[in-house]
């Protein structure tokens, strides 16, 4: 036990939170993170492996860890992506690529007409509709971020006002990995559950302990959902352990309460995801969560940890949130009306999990993991009235 410990020293470290934040590590791009973790391969492999269950795959071209998450959530996907439009889009995209020989080139042109071809439905793409256009130039761009495509001459953006712009495109071997790999064809799938379930069955051995360890990395919070919550009845009976093991491999620290548990970086990283980062709507979220513990005794919490309110309550609370704060908020934030501030705070607090909408009855459910975050501006600016800068 000694030597894993010392095995997994702060390079270990630094290669586990690249497989974590990255979808992939290309060795053309990246020489030396692919270094680092090629050096670190065997004790990260063994970690990654058995608490999480992923598959860690090293390859002479890239090192990629698969990060299945034991429940997908709305907010998980390509993030530029806007619309259904975009993800069919790029389904296409990559069956047109796995059509071309590695090193090909071809115009935009032909994938254009590929698209046209290919894309499901009886829907047609209309090259001359802007919407379309603006989509598929969201498409390329993620697909060249992610190194699945090469731009050799051209610049995509032209497109966006001219359905005929011309740009000369190459296929990177790396794009015959994008896609995971299965024993079987994904056409003997019968639906999106029945796949996620071959996920669960492949790990069944140490299920729980996978699903525990990916939604505490994967999500913002891990939440109580049923009185007798057999994942959270793993997380009180081994939490000195589970604090131990990932402060040991990792530079985050594992906080649990009675309805929630989440991993919180004590400081800044550079490369990770977290909130709050730069957004303006983030002071907003932060001062709105002060603004609800001021009307404890209006909105109290279910034994869940959850308040529900209408979205009338909602936005009351905002406007009050505003008349507190709103000196400091952004010109766009101070000139929105309540309602589209409403919208955008709601869309933001859902994707951190600190709120949802309750479809059946419309019901704003704020969750627990917003109590355990506050902000407010230092005591020299109260914002709104007291506020006496120009």
């Amino acid at each position: 036990m000694e030597k894993d410990v010392k095995a997994f020293d702060e390079k270990a470290k630094a290669a586990l939170e690249l497989l974590m934040e990255q979808f992939w590590i290309l060795r053309e791009t990246q020489s030396e993170e692919y270094q680092l973790i090629r050096e670190r391969e065997h004790s990260v492999r063994r970690y990654v492996e058995e608490k999480f269950g992923f598959r860690f795959i090293v390859h002479q071209h890239f090192i990629k860890l698969e990060k299945i998450p034991s429940e997908p959530e709305s907010w998980m996907g390509i993030t530029s992506f806007q619309s259904p439009m975009d993800y069919a889009m790029f389904c296409c995209l990559l069956g047109f690529l796995e059509s071309k020989s590695v090193d090909e080139q071809f115009l935009l042109s032909d994938l254009t007409e590929e698209l046209s071809a290919t894309y499901p439905g009886v829907f047609q793409l209309d090259w001359t509709h802007y919407e379309h256009r603006k989509s598929l130039i969201r498409v390329i761009q993620s697909a060249i971020d992610f190194g699945i495509l090469k731009a050799i001459d051209g610049d995509i953006k032209g497109f966006q006002l001219n359905e005929e712009q011309e740009v000369l495109y190459e296929v990177p071997i790396v794009s015959r990995y994008f896609m995971r790999s299965y024993p079987k064809d994904l056409f003997q799938f019968d639906s999106i559950e029945e796949l996620i379930q071959y996920d669960k069955a492949a790990s069944s051995n140490d299920e729980r302990r996978h699903r525990v360890y990916r939604q505490l990395f994967l999500s913002p919070a891990m939440y109580r959902k049923q009185q007798d919550d057999p994942d959270f009845h793993y997380l009180r009976n081994f939490r000195n352990r589970l604090r131990d093991d990932i402060e040991e491999h990792t530079d985050y620290q594992f906080e649990l309460y009675k309805n929630a548990a989440m991993l919180v970086a004590p400081e800044k990283k550079q490369k990770a995801v977290l909130f709050p980062d730069q957004k303006a709507i983030m002071d907003i979220v932060l001062q709105f969560s002060g603004v609800l513990r001021q009307s404890f005794l209006q909105f109290p919490p279910n034994d869940y940890g959850i308040v529900r309110m209408t979205a009338t309550d909602f936005e009351s609370l905002l406007e009050e949130c505003s008349k507190q704060f709103g000196a400091g908020w952004s010109k766009a934030h101070r000139e929105a009306s309540t309602k589209q501030l409403a919208r955008e705070l709601l869309a933001v607090m859902s994707q951190w999990k600190m709120a949802e909408l309750e479809e059946e009855t419309e019901m704003i459910l704020i969750l627990p993991l917003l109590g355990r975050l506050t902000g407010r501006y230092p005591d020299d600016f109260q914002g709104g009235e007291k506020d006496d800068r120009k």
